[in-house]
């Protein structure tokens, strides 16, 4: 898979996406990550990208010209227009099945806006989807996109060390992760749960299970709402498995 990532500040890109397992990952060619600055694009000696906005207001618009020039020097005129993510808290939340879509993906393209957004032609023009990572603002597109990024990585073939390592976390098949615990046994007076300890690797299993449906219902009752619970899940939860949806 390959990333382009179009931003303002390729340097602090490059800066974590080189690091840890994605770094390792674009290291032995399980993705390709390329960060273009789009002030190289600006058509002007001073690389001025920004413009004040039409009928007034505060801040700076990031031009279309420059925004546009980028994106078509990424493919050639006979190669498919890759798929254009503008990372915007105006988007849909981003959420771990879009991602798992998006690493089905041959390439993306991720916008990274500033300033005080970006010209909506630009939006109408060339992007596909506008992606948010929540409801607040940060100062610009970056942080959201190398998220995006990570976590759409991470879902690649042989990017982690076992592909079935990430069936268990939070947001996988809906549920929130379970709790866990390494050495020591006990810590400030808190034990380990003593069924991690047992070896018996079915109530173990048992035990993971209940407590992802006991943090998922007691953290995001609207995921757990969203749940349809096997009648072990309702036994687990002491409920009626007929009561359950």
């Amino acid at each position: 898979m390959r990333i382009d990532i179009m931003t303002l500040f390729p340097d602090m890109c490059e800066t974590v996406l080189s690091e840890s397992i994605i770094g390792r990952a674009r290291k032995t060619g399980k993705v390709e990550i390329v960060c273009t600055d789009i002030r190289d694009f600006s058509g002007n000696k001073h690389n001025k990208v920004d413009d004040s906005p039409y009928g007034g207001g505060m801040g700076m618009i990031m031009a279309a010209p420059p925004i546009y020039s980028c994106y078509k020097s990424l493919y050639g005129e006979n190669e498919p227009k890759p798929h254009l993510i503008y990372m915007s808290p105006k988007g849909k939340t981003l959420d771990q099945k879009r991602v798992r879509e998006l690493a089905e993906l041959d390439r993306i393209v991720i916008l990274c806006g500033h300033y005080e957004g970006i010209d909506e032609r630009i939006i109408e023009e060339i992007v596909d989807e506008e992606i948010s990572v929540g409801d607040y603002v940060v100062t610009g597109g970056e942080l959201p996109a190398m998220i995006l990024t990570d976590a759409v990585c991470r879902m690649l073939p042989k990017v982690l060390s076992e592909d079935i390592c990430f069936e268990d976390e939070s947001h996988f098949d809906g549920l929130l992760e379970y709790p866990q615990y390494t050495r020591p046994p006990l810590f400030n007076g808190r034990e380990v749960p003593p069924v991690l300890l047992s070896g018996d690797h079915a109530k173990i299993a048992d035990w993971r299970r209940l407590k992802q449906l006991e943090t998922t219902r007691d953290r995001r009752p609207e995921l757990f709402e969203s749940l349809v619970l096997s009648k072990k899940d309702c036994k687990l939860l002491g409920l009626n498995f007929k009561s359950s949806k």
